[in-house]
């Protein structure tokens, strides 16, 4: 772990994850690039039982909001799905190699992410509404539809 980077995990808490393509270039700009790495995290979290609370894909980064998996830290299973996606693409190399992470303690700013990351798109100028962002939990949320990642 770098110097001065402390992680707070292994105390039951959701995480407010966030980690960027290298030098933030769009590698997850077309659907098939964010379609691999939705598939992705449903593997990383049916290997690791890894509570997904909420997602967001974003042209060059990606919001997650993880609880922390039983047998293994967070970080194990972070560097696995990054790790699984940069293997099955062809950008090289396809990550920054930290993430940002925030512990969420409360169910107001569990809300205020889900806002934020299901917002993202749309402050962004990718779709004029939210629920037409096919890469993130937002119909989970809304319309309690199934999505390609079980949300916890």
């Amino acid at each position: 772990m770098p110097k001065g980077l402390k992680r707070f995990q292994n105390f039951g808490h959701i995480h407010f994850v966030t980690f960027s393509c290298y030098q933030r270039r769009p590698y997850l700009s077309t659907s098939q690039s964010r379609d691999l790495f939705v598939r992705t995290l449903e593997q990383t979290r049916q290997r690791y039982l890894l509570p997904v609370h909420g997602y967001v894909v974003m042209p060059e980064h990606v919001h997650l909001l993880l609880g922390e998996p039983p047998e293994h830290p967070l970080s194990i299973a972070i560097k696995a799905l990054k790790l699984s996606v940069s293997k099955q693409s062809q950008e090289r190399p396809f990550w920054q190699h930290r993430y940002y992470d925030f512990n969420v303690l409360t169910t107001v700013k569990v809300k205020e992410k889900l806002h934020y990351m299901h917002q993202n798109p749309v402050e962004r100028g990718l779709v004029p509404l939210a629920e037409l962002w096919k890469w993130s939990s937002y119909d989970f949320y809304t319309i309690r539809t199934e999505l390609p990642v079980k949300i916890s």
